[in-house]
């Protein structure tokens, strides 16, 4: 692909515009390890929010999208549109518990609600697991998405892209910490919508498209593997009952509650964590997670889908891929490079910007991933367990030196994945069955480290066995091995709830008083210690579980009925939009009273 000179320039500017902002927080971040990791506490509810979108929206993300639907259609994306469920529930039951914890990570939890010798090991061990090994896997995934772009608009190499894209995101991460981290995600979120907006435009107004009703027309009587129909928004239950098992029923049924999947973890945690824990009171944290779950279902999706759809009109195969890029290597194809070959069509100017989108989109989570896997190895690894009472500035330094590490250890992986549905497989089926635990945790006294230590091992070593039934064509499928996970996983740790040593009762105490869980999971710890009823009823102010349970149902149908009202007015099937309309309307009213009620 050829850019011209504007294309540079505009592509510049929403660089700068980006990045320079953040170069003045620098000394602000170097402070304190509370400043650099977690920015002093202070973080309002829409810039929370707004990092969160941003974060998520990473230069892989287009890509996975485009993947599922080619392979899976409209449909597949219920892979990450069942997520919802999880991401609500966040909101309603534990946004104002994490806060309320004020811990500066969220495995700094550990310490907080278990004891011994156990609860330091689970703390070391995630630390370098999550921090180290799985943020690696991440960062590797939306690394290897930049390269395929790159390679796609410059001929470029994987390790050109990896160094060019690690001098920028290295450099400002180590200097900034997480308020540069916050500000450039608050830029770079409206310059990434605007650009994927632009190339869903450009994309579905191409000849051979045919606006709207041409991409619909002809997609209505083309067919995939099975009869898929590429534009339904809901599986084939009738003709193609395997995909529908594993695109919808398993998502919706098991896989929200169950698997542990960066941004969207049962509970919260991560970066996620990491922006409420920032937040600067349990209002803000709660608003800032409800802002990002509605922008990260509602307001992200179509575009991305758009341009997968008109990709399977203008390269209906990979092979036509691979013509039109006949330098591209080899290794490289696969449906999720859909997305950047239908860049090709934007017109002059326009590239620019979507380059700047792409920069920005690849920097919001590479930058986070840094700042929070950094926060990991030096807080709840380095600072605990190697080197204790040293100066904030030392540890400062100690997060800096961690990010560059981090960097180089992730741009090796890139060179071990293929596509971006690889790696999302890899994610779901190591973090499959401790989804639960981390639900429960917060409400039921039982739920002790070795729980999470049994339930990480179990999950890890069901993924090491199908990992070798594949390698000799023993393996079941995805969603069977993802269900037989889960299902091992959580009966050994609910079995080790019940067998297993239990946590101190002066920890259990100390934590309910300090959290303040409701419900009866904590019932025999507050008869234990004391605590009258009406004492627990101060302890639980605030707490009221069938109006959470309200505001989680209602923001559920609210989001759903958003985004597929938006499908169908893009669809032209009115009828439909108008009905869904009016859902939204009345759960997104009766949502605004269940969250007035909460704050108030």
């Amino acid at each position: 692909m050829q850019l011209h000179t504007i294309d540079w320039i505009i592509a510049l500017v929403s660089v700068l515009v980006c990045f320079v902002p953040a170069l003045f927080f620098g000394k602000r971040s170097g402070k304190s390890t509370a400043e650099f990791f977690a920015s002093g506490r202070s973080v309002p509810w829409w810039l929370a929010g707004l990092s969160m979108v941003a974060t998520t929206f990473s230069s892989d993300t287009p890509n996975l999208v485009a993947n599922f639907v080619r392979t899976e259609g409209v449909a597949g994306n219920w892979q990450w549109w069942a997520f919802t469920l999880t991401g609500v529930a966040t909101v309603f039951f534990y946004s104002r518990l994490w806060r309320r914890s004020g811990v500066l990570t969220d495995l700094e939890f550990y310490e907080l609600r278990y004891s011994g010798t156990a609860a330091s090991a689970v703390r070391g061990f995630r630390a370098v697991y999550l921090g180290l090994f799985f943020n690696c896997i991440i960062m590797a995934t939306v690394n290897l998405a930049a390269c395929k772009i790159a390679a796609v608009l410059f001929g470029f190499d994987r390790w050109q892209t990896l160094l060019a894209v690690g001098l920028l995101n290295v450099i400002f991460a180590a200097h900034s910490g997480l308020w540069g981290v916050l500000v450039i995600d608050m830029v770079q979120f409206f310059i990434k919508m605007s650009a994927v907006i632009a190339a869903a435009y450009f994309a579905v107004r191409l000849p051979q498209v045919g606006g709207m009703s041409g991409l619909v027309e002809k997609l209505s009587h083309v067919r995939g593997p099975g009869g898929l129909n590429y534009l339904n928004m809901l599986p084939d239950f009738t003709n193609n009952w395997d995909l529908a098992v594993a695109v919808f029923i398993m998502p919706i049924a098991v896989q929200w509650w169950s698997v542990w999947y960066p941004g969207a973890e049962p509970g919260g945690g991560s970066y996620i964590a990491q922006r409420m824990l920032a937040s600067k009171s349990e209002k803000d944290a709660l608003g800032g997670t409800l802002f990002f779950n509605v922008a990260h279902y509602v307001l992200r999706p179509w575009p991305w889908i758009l341009v997968g759809l008109a990709s399977l009109i203008v390269y209906p195969q990979l092979s036509d891929i691979q013509r039109s890029f006949p330098h591209l290597d080899p290794k490289l194809i696969g449906h999720d490079i859909a997305f950047p070959a239908m860049l090709r069509f934007l017109p002059v100017g326009w590239m620019g910007l979507m380059l700047g989108g792409l920069i920005a989109a690849n920097s919001s989570t590479i930058l986070t991933h840094l700042n929070w896997g950094a926060s990991y190895l030096v807080h709840d690894f380095y600072r605990r367990f190697v080197k204790r009472g040293a100066s904030e500035k030392h540890y400062v330094m100690a997060g800096r030196l961690a990010t560059l590490g981090l960097f180089l250890a992730s741009s090796a992986m890139v060179f071990a994945l293929d596509t971006a549905k690889d790696s999302f497989n890899v994610i779901l089926q190591v973090g499959a069955g401790t989804g639960l635990l981390y639900l429960v945790r917060w409400f039921w006294w039982r739920v002790t480290a070795w729980c999470e230590i049994v339930a990480m091992a179990s999950s890890f070593g069901m993924s090491l066995v199908f990992l070798i039934l594949a390698k000799n064509g023993m393996a079941p499928g995805t969603h069977q091995q993802l269900l037989i996970t889960i299902i091992c996983t959580t009966v050994c740790w609910v079995a080790t709830a019940y067998l297993g040593p239990r946590t101190d009762p002066r920890v259990l105490e100390a934590f309910y008083r300090k959290v303040r869980p409701f419900g009866p999971g904590w019932r025999l710890v507050r008869v234990q210690a004391g605590i009258s009823a009406t004492e627990a009823a101060m302890d639980a102010e605030g707490a009221n579980f069938p109006l959470a349970l309200l505001g989680w149902v209602s923001g559920c149908v609210m989001i759903w009925s958003a985004l597929f009202t938006v499908g169908n007015f893009l669809y032209g099937r009115m009828n439909y939009a108008w009905a869904l309309l009016a859902v939204f309307a009345v759960s997104a009213a009766f949502l605004i009273r269940v969250v007035n009620r909460l704050w108030r």
